[in-house]
């Protein structure tokens, strides 16, 4: 009797403990959000800094979601009910009209390296020309022969080649690198050094048959430099074939596989390295490919770690040198037997997921309707207002976000998105449908259908850093059977290559009157 007492009096008082415990966790929290909010900013940006220097830090997954952004934004933000228009909670809603700034990155030498030989080469080019033609007439100015009008029409088409020249030279080389390849461009590097012999080639020419003879022919002198001019647009016009051109016609088709949840791509090119491929696969990758969710892929593992968790082993012979050998295998043959039964379980769970997803998309469907409906009536009282007192798109979606906050949230949560959508994007989004008279349909597009992860904030795909792993060289082209991987931090892109087969086509020839028929009808048939 006293044993019971002293039990039930133990654990009504630790129900009282456990209730005033979380009461004053929910007022703490409640009093620290938006040092919490600053917090979680600031790690934002530290993360960032982080992923973009030399030697990138491996996020933990467990904790990213939840320092990115406060996940109870939809739980503390006040409603705004129909009689009322502005009913916001300051606490939760301090943080409205920020913008979320840009990922601060460290500046790489090595990434502007390309571009500055680029420019250093093309400065080369165009003083070479005007050089041949500005030294022979400092040097020995009382010597040279006066060529007239044959001069200057070589002077002006000289003018308009390197104005040609400096023009294609922009458009093709001066363009920003859009990644940091592991290795230099075959391509790029040949020009280049074919580009640097025949300045050098002309040089030396220059310097043993005018310089040291001092030529008094200045029309030969002018038309050498005309030359050299006409050769470094031929060097151009390579240039375009082979960085431009040759790899256009398809080759190889290529199968991207993402390795966690198996989303297949296949794009079809042509003649290039398989660095260069690398890359082409990337841009297509943000593009093409749903946002990777790891959130969705830890229910397999859960469950089985449910599985394992439930099983008890007990020795009952005493410890022995092979007990943990023993105690595996009778795991091991009890989660065989469970296997029989597993799939209905997970057809339940399915079935009962998707019961929850629908009823969460049911009220969240409702909640936006409303709100939209509610914009249109602010809208018709804005109308009535004096011009300087309307309302900014901005306003209008703060005030109607927090009705919908509550169900927009419990939907994130349940389809495991609450990670990709931050309190500001929706905000901005919302502000932007509101901006272009959009329907709550096409809000909500953004949230019901996951879109590629270029749609998403920064924070999603900016910090990403992949690595390639081949066992051919990267310069080395495109072959048949080619594979690589593009590693990431918590996924890979497995890439396989296969030559597109040579097709042949035949030609049959089909008489016009082939197809021709006659109907002779007979005056005995009945029509």
């Amino acid at each position: 009797m006293d044993t019971d007492s002293i039990h039930s009096g133990y654990s009504h008082h630790s129900n009282r403990s456990r209730g005033s415990n979380k009461q004053s966790e929910r007022s703490s929290r409640d009093r620290h959000k938006s040092h919490s909010r600053d917090s979680s900013s600031r790690s934002d940006k530290n993360v960032t800094i982080s992923a973009s220097s030399a030697q990138p830090q491996q996020p933990d997954q467990s904790s990213a979601p939840t320092d990115a952004q406060d996940d109870n934004w939809g739980e503390t933000t006040t409603a705004v009910t129909g009689t009322s228009d502005h009913s916001l909670s300051q606490e939760d809603l301090a943080g409205f009209g920020k913008e979320t700034e840009g990922p601060v990155e460290k500046l790489n030498c090595v990434r502007f390296l390309p571009l500055a030989l680029t420019l250093i080469l093309g400065l080369l080019v165009l003083i070479t020309p005007l050089s041949f033609l500005v030294l022979p007439q400092l040097m020995w100015p009382e010597r040279l022969q006066a060529c007239g009008t044959a001069c200057e029409g070589l002077f002006l088409s000289l003018a308009f080649k390197l104005l040609i020249l400096l023009l294609a030279g922009w458009a093709l080389f001066a363009r920003p690198g859009r990644a940091s390849l592991p290795r230099i461009a075959v391509f790029r590097a040949l020009l280049g050094l074919l580009t640097l012999l025949l300045l050098l080639s002309y040089w030396l020419f220059f310097g043993v048959r005018i310089l040291d003879s001092q030529d008094e022919n200045y029309q030969g002198i002018v038309q050498f430099a005309v030359s050299l001019v006409d050769a470094l647009l031929f060097i151009h016009y390579l240039a375009v074939v082979l960085l431009e051109i040759r790899h256009l016609q398809p080759c190889f088709s290529l199968s991207v596989v993402r390795s966690t949840d198996g989303e297949t791509r296949h794009y079809n090119l042509g003649q290039l390295s398989i660095q260069r491929a690398a890359l082409v696969i990337l841009e297509h990758y943000y593009k093409d490919f749903s946002v990777h969710n790891p959130a969705l892929l830890t229910a397999a593992k859960s469950r089985a770690a449910k599985h394992l968790a439930g099983l008890k082993v007990y020795n009952v012979d005493g410890a022995g040198s092979d007990a943990a050998t023993a105690q595996s295998r009778a795991k091991i043959a009890a989660a065989a037997r469970q296997r029989d039964t597993s799939h209905n379980e997970l057809y339940y769970e399915e079935a009962e997921h998707d019961r929850r997803v629908r009823k969460r998309r049911a009220r969240l469907v409702v909640a936006v309707e409303e709100a939209f409906t509610h914009v249109r009536r602010l809208q018709e009282e804005e109308k009535k207002k004096p011009p300087g007192d309307e309302m900014d798109p901005r306003e209008a979606a703060q005030a109607i976000f927090p009705s919908m906050a509550r169900a927009l949230q419990k939907y994130l949560r349940t389809t495991r998105q609450q990670h990709c959508h931050s309190m500001d994007s929706i905000q901005a989004h919302l502000a932007f449908c509101i901006t272009n008279n959009m329907t709550p349909k096409a809000f909500l597009e953004s949230y019901l259908m996951a879109g590629p992860t270029l749609q998403y904030t920064r924070e999603c795909w900016q910090t990403r850093q992949w690595t390639l792993v081949s066992e051919a060289s990267v310069t080395s082209p495109l072959r048949h059977g080619s594979e690589f991987q593009l590693k990431s931090s918590d996924f890979s892109l497995v890439v396989t290559s296969k030559a597109i087969p040579h097709l042949k086509l035949s030609e049959e020839y089909v008489h016009p009157k082939s197809h021709k028929f006659v109907l002779q009808l007979q005056s005995e048939t009945s029509v």
